[in-house]
């Protein structure tokens, strides 16, 4: 012990040891010593050491630590030592504790401390079992063994995450263990498992997966019910970021999370108090975290599916209700507020039970306004916040996405006939922003206006009744034609430092409005200024700065030369393209058309639908526009490339084509005729099989009938009965045969019957011949018993007697069993032959039913034919008549000759 003493800082008289022997001596002494309690101080001490001298300490004494564990597994102190002298080893802890304001050479060395703890983490899993074994003293609910366990394991995973997750993966139990960590009803194990769960949970899905099965949502979420939700501590925020890992990217889980109804479990979340003043730091991250859990569930980028299927749990749990009172909540910080514009915005994207919802919500205000209009004035102010201004116009764009009908509603507030002059309007609010000093507002409500009109034809020809009074005295113009002044002003201001990204956003609306609209491209071409505009803007050798204009302007003439109808003399597709080859080049052209997709933040904002910019300046793309460009600068370069004779035999191509479909179309309409036709000849088909079943079953009565007629003639002619009662017989045949179709189905039933009777005896027959073959079988057996038993006795004799009588008995028994069923089975036949006979009959009578039905068809479309030639032939004789009747030729007509022969008839009479 005097030992230890000097190692742990007592006086000692010999000369003081270096760190490296120090260790080397503590090494031995755990590895020879045989007493546990000299192993146990030795572990103690280099647990002291292990801070002071961590090189010395891991690179000497980690391979005895190890044997610890798994030799003195009983004893729970000297296991803890261990594990908490290898977790200072491993983890990064004390140098994250050092001050911020750290030299160069303190920032070197935590550098090297780093890496030195990487590397014993690496020593320590090389050996695969060291982790098993690590895994399987979690079981141990000794305090002093399982803390230091759950906090070595976190280090190695921040250390060597990927190759501890493949351990853990092929460890049996092993994710499972360390979800029982979360039901350990000390707070402070609990509370390292959760630490201990976010890094093994790191960007490893089949992991994620495990832990997710293993009920981890059901244990997350009653734990932040306990803490106190919103309120809680740094624990719940412990628990969002472990349900984060959980289900980002990870659709499994997702909808795992959705099916087990969890995303009810959230809506008492987002209760907050009327006064929300003084909220703590603390309230703040865990409400942040909470928003951007719901934004996972529901994130774009998400198979729609299930993003769509989230939305509607969202709504139907009154989630979306909650968070739209947040929204609309006083007091609420702003970032807070921010982010819940942005999980509302993807709460409602393409969701037309979402987005209707929140078309009716209203803000508490006196009048109430709609919460659109509300968010309209933050997104046009140029006082608000950029984020937030940003995060309205996410909101906006989502809310419009896929909803013709919030599309149409938008732009009816721009129609002279709706607008009021006593309220705000979301219209009004646009067309302010629009055409305001503020140039970030200008490209916000562009975009916004943009996505008012994307993919929907409709509302973009509705847009150009827009009329807008510019000054007193001056009539109105049209939205589209002020679009265009600013865009011709704006390049002159230019030359003295307007900004860019008010033109920018005007191009872009113009280019989404005139995109597949004519009417749209007929007005913008009416004006006589327009089309020399955008050509100087292309022609012009800019800075780098109005590249970006250039390409868009490109862009805008393209769409014109595209979508052009062909409607003004001076400007059809032929034209704009020689005015594009003279003035400014087509290599040029398409040049300057490519620069849009090359900008730099071109990709950026083609990424991902919510707008992310450090910077107003930043806010060019639209994402929704980056789409928009790559459609269509094919379709524009390849138009302006085309020659004339090209166009002219596409436009044969297409004209065949519309031939083509024309015929097309009429065949369809002769299959749908004939398909009803079909219909109809298939219903007569069904009838006429119907009746045809009738006359069957008809034929088959009237057959049997005349059979037994044909027996009964026969007997009575056998007989020799009189003439008269034979002519009886058969006038009643005929009568049978007019009058009894039922009865002649009921003798068939009858039949039917007895012949089934008759195989029932049959079969009962056989089994009663059968049993008395056995009892024969055994009789001699019981005679030879008898004779041998008594040889000498009378009664014996007699019995022998009694016997072979009994036996002659059951032979004749026997003899007339089997007569009977042989005539039995020869009736059988008799009356299969007789029933064979009679469908022979019927199928004949069949064929002769059709030939008879085929024979009418024939005879009746004769009759026709001849009745059309009888038709034809009149009406040739009636002209030939007439004809002769104006030749001046006397015609007598079949009235007078008709007329004429009744008078001779008459006289023949008086004569």
């Amino acid at each position: 012990m005097n030992f230890l003493r000097g190692v742990m800082g007592g006086q000692s008289a010999g000369p003081q040891t270096s760190g490296a022997e120090t260790v080397q001596k503590l090494c031995d002494r755990v590895a020879s010593s045989t007493l546990l309690d000299d192993r146990r101080d030795a572990v103690r001490a280099l647990k002291a050491l292990s801070k002071k001298y961590r090189l010395e300490v891991g690179s000497q004494a980690m391979e005895h630590l190890v044997n610890v564990l798994q030799t003195d597994r009983s004893d729970s102190e000297i296991i803890g030592y261990a594990l908490d002298t290898l977790c200072n080893l491993i983890s990064n802890e004390v140098e994250e504790e050092e001050p911020a304001d750290e030299s160069e050479e303190e920032n070197a060395q935590k550098t090297n401390s780093d890496d030195l703890a990487g590397q014993f983490a690496e020593i320590f899993i090389k050996q695969q079992e060291n982790l098993t074994l690590l895994l399987s003293l979690l079981e141990e609910f000794d305090f002093h063994v399982r803390w230091p366990a759950v906090k070595l394991l976190t280090a190695l995973l921040k250390n060597q995450g990927q190759q501890v997750q493949q351990i853990i993966l092929v460890s049996p139990m092993g994710v499972s263990r360390m979800m029982d960590l979360l039901a350990d009803s000390r707070e402070v194990i609990r509370n390292d498992g959760l630490l201990l769960l976010q890094q093994l949970t790191k960007a490893n899905a089949a992991i994620q997966k495990i832990v997710a099965f293993e009920n981890a949502f059901e244990r997350l979420l009653d734990i932040i019910t306990e803490e106190g939700m919103s309120d809680g501590g740094i624990v719940v925020e412990d628990c969002l970021l472990l349900l984060l890992n959980l289900m980002k990217n990870n659709s499994s889980n997702q909808n795992f999370f959705k099916e087990g109804s969890y995303i009810q479990r959230m809506k008492p979340w987002f209760e907050v108090a009327e006064d929300n003043s003084g909220w703590s730091a603390q309230k703040v991250t865990n409400l942040h975290l909470m928003l951007q859990l719901v934004r996972v569930l529901v994130s774009p980028v998400n198979p729609p599916g299930a993003t769509s299927s989230c939305q509607k749990s969202a709504f139907q749990c009154g989630l979306l209700q909650q968070l739209c009172t947040i929204l609309m909540a006083t007091g609420v910080p702003a970032d807070i507020l921010t982010e819940t514009i942005n999980t509302v915005s993807e709460v409602i994207r393409g969701s037309q039970v979402n987005q209707d919802y929140f078309a009716s919500v209203n803000a508490p205000s006196n009048p109430p306004r709609p919460a659109i209009v509300v968010l309209l004035m933050s997104m046009v102010n140029e006082r608000q916040p950029f984020v937030l201004r940003c995060a309205v116009l996410y909101c906006f764009q989502c809310f419009l996405y896929k909803n013709q009908k919030g599309q149409a509603e938008i732009v009816t507030t721009l129609l002279p006939a709706t607008i009021d002059a006593n309220s705000i309007s979301a219209g009004q609010l646009l067309c302010g922003g629009l055409f305001s000093t503020d140039s970030l507002s200008n490209w916000c409500a562009a975009v916004a206006l943009a996505h008012a009109l994307q993919d929907n034809s409709l509302q973009k020809e509705q847009l150009l009744r827009v009329q807008l009074a510019t000054s007193l005295g001056n009539p109105p113009v049209s939205l589209l034609q002020q679009c265009t002044n600013i865009l011709s002003q704006g390049d002159k201001i230019n030359r003295r430092g307007s900004k860019v990204q008010t033109r920018v956003g005007l191009l872009m609306l113009l280019s989404t409005w005139m995109t597949n609209c004519p009417i749209a491209v007929t007005h913008f071409l009416h004006n006589q200024t327009n089309v020399p505009f955008l050509t100087a803007q292309i022609s012009e050798n800019l800075g780098e700065e109005e590249q970006l204009v250039q390409g868009l302007c490109a862009l805008l003439l393209g769409i014109c030369i595209y979508y052009n109808e062909n409607s003004l003399e001076n400007y059809t597709k032929e034209k704009l393209k020689q005015l594009i080859e003279k003035r400014i080049g087509k290599e040029i052209f398409i040049e300057k058309l490519a620069y849009i997709s090359k900008h730099e933040l071109y990709s950026r904002a083609g990424q991902k639908p919510q707008p992310s910019y450090n910077s107003p300046e930043q806010m060019l793309f639209d994402h929704e526009f980056t789409k928009l460009v790559k459609e269509l600068e094919v379709l524009i370069t390849k138009a302006v490339q085309k020659s004339s004779e090209d166009e002219k035999k596409e436009e044969e191509v297409k004209k065949s084509l519309e031939q083509h479909d024309s015929i097309v179309n009429q065949y369809k309409e002769l299959i749908r005729e004939q398909d009803m036709q079909l219909n109809e000849l298939k219903k007569q088909v069904t009838t006429l099989t119907n009746q045809n079943e009738q006359s069957q079953t008809t034929i088959t009565q009237q057959t049997s009938q005349i059979q037994q007629l044909r027996d009964q003639y026969n007997l009575l002619k056998v007989q020799g009965k009189p003439l008269e009662s034979q002519h009886h017989i058969h006038n009643e045949a005929a009568q049978i045969n007019g009058i009894q179709p039922k009865a002649d189905a009921e003798e068939i039933g009858r039949l039917q019957e007895e012949i089934e009777k008759l195989k029932k005896q049959h079969d009962q027959l056989e089994g009663q011949l059968a049993e008395k073959e056995s009892v024969i079988d055994k009789l001699p057996i019981a005679v030879g018993e008898a004779a041998s038993g008594d040889n000498d006795s009378a009664s014996a004799s007699m019995k022998i007697s009694e016997l072979e009588s009994r036996l002659a008995a059951l032979d004749d028994e026997n003899q007339k069993l089997k007569d009977q069923v042989q005539l039995l089975t020869d009736e059988q036949k008799t009356l299969n032959q007789q029933l064979a006979s009679t469908n022979s009959t019927v199928a004949i009578l069949e064929t002769d039913k059709r030939k008879l039905q085929q024979e009418v068809t024939e005879s009746k479309k004769e009759q026709d034919d001849l009745l059309v030639l009888l038709a034809d032939q009149d009406q040739k004789i009636f002209g030939f008549k007439n004809k002769l009747k104006e030749l001046g030729e006397p015609v007598e007509d079949e009235d007078d000759l008709e007329s004429a022969d009744q008078e001779d008839d008459d006289d023949d009479e008086l004569s």
